[in-house]
């Protein structure tokens, strides 16, 4: 393999399907060239409250998704995070290496922060534990969208400040922008990111929605003031939205869209809109409902955290000696 990717997805609420053009297909692409590590991020999840037992369950429905759009465990390893404990153990170093003021300046972090009467310190230094998740892999890149590459900034000063001190120990990772559609819009308010965490269900399509709910929240997604279909995100950000969805979707240009809507109003637009979703979400739920059970992900996920948990011991072996840390055990 030429190169090294990682990357990974809290298992908290359903994925979107912004989740889903943004990130998870170009995953699935990925694999085809590169040594891929794609991880279920729990740990991450656990900076907020979480119900223990639907946890466990969204932690298995995220990897069973992975796998029901194209994942293949024999080209990628598929992991859940808390099952290789070298991310807690170099999450904790690598805390000690990442400065206050770099913490305070992350962005998310103020967002999640924001209006909240208390705030967990794991939401606080969880862009060290993110640097861990990465840098365990020797990851060459990482696929991120635009509401990441500050952490991954970070990452690589935390790598290059541990190397510097240290001697040569981590691969320092390149940002690799995913393509057009990283930053689906909410279909209630295309200012905001479309998110699983929106306490508005209207405002997301979810992988394993139903066709009648898909088609529900695609007609009463906002649009602009005039009806006109053009691509146009400073003053029609709403329409472009969804051109950007349709496009991406559908694999065709927005362009073709744009002419083929030329002088139709939203209704029609819409309507196909949500026909072209339903057909291409329909086989991937069919292919969960396969899977799901079946005891697959389950497997699938023992022999990942195997395979992620020995090329993980590389990595600490040679951090443990680096920083002076124990190892009378292993010797």
């Amino acid at each position: 393999m030429s190169y090294r990717v990682f990357s990974g997805i809290q298992p908290t609420g359903q994925i979107t399907l912004g989740n889903y053009l943004g990130a998870l297909r170009q995953f699935v692409a990925l694999q085809q060239d590169a040594d891929a590590f794609y991880c279920v991020v729990d740990l991450h999840a656990i900076t907020v409250a979480q119900d223990p037992s639907l946890l466990r369950e969204r932690i298995v429905d995220l990897a069973t998704l992975y796998l029901a759009v194209g994942l293949n465990p024999q080209k990628s390893t598929l992991f859940v995070q808390s099952d290789v404990s070298a991310h807690s153990e170099l999450g904790w170093i690598l805390q000690c290496m990442v400065h206050m003021g770099e913490l305070s300046r992350m962005t998310q972090f103020k967002e999640k922060a924001e209006g909240k009467d208390t705030v967990t310190a794991g939401l606080f230094t969880y862009p060290a534990l993110m640097a861990a998740d990465i840098l365990l892999y020797q990851t060459s890149r990482v696929p991120v969208g635009d509401d990441q590459k500050q952490h991954l900034e970070l990452t690589r000063d935390i790598a290059l400040r541990f190397n510097s001190r240290f001697g040569e120990t981590f691969a320092v990772p390149e940002v690799m922008m995913l393509k057009e559609g990283a930053r689906i819009m909410s279909l209630d308010d295309p200012a905001k990111k479309m998110s699983k965490s929106n306490p508005n269900p209207q405002s997301r399509i979810e992988i394993l929605d139903s066709p009648d709910d898909i088609r529900k929240k695609i007609s009463r997604a906002v649009t602009d003031s005039d009806r006109e279909i053009r691509f146009a995100p400073q003053t029609k950000p709403a329409v472009s939205n969804l051109l950007v969805i349709y496009s991406l979707t559908a694999d065709v240009t927005i362009d073709s869209l744009v002419a083929q809507y030329e002088g139709k109003g939203y209704g029609a637009f819409k309507k196909d809109l949500a026909d072209v979703i339903v057909a291409h979400l329909t086989p991937i739920q069919e292919k969960h409902r396969e899977i799901r059970g079946s005891g697959l992900t389950e497997d699938v996920l023992r022999q990942g955290a195997a395979t992620a948990a020995q090329e993980a011991e590389e990595t600490m072996a040679l951090v443990r000696e680096r920083v002076g840390l124990g190892g009378f055990r292993r010797r």
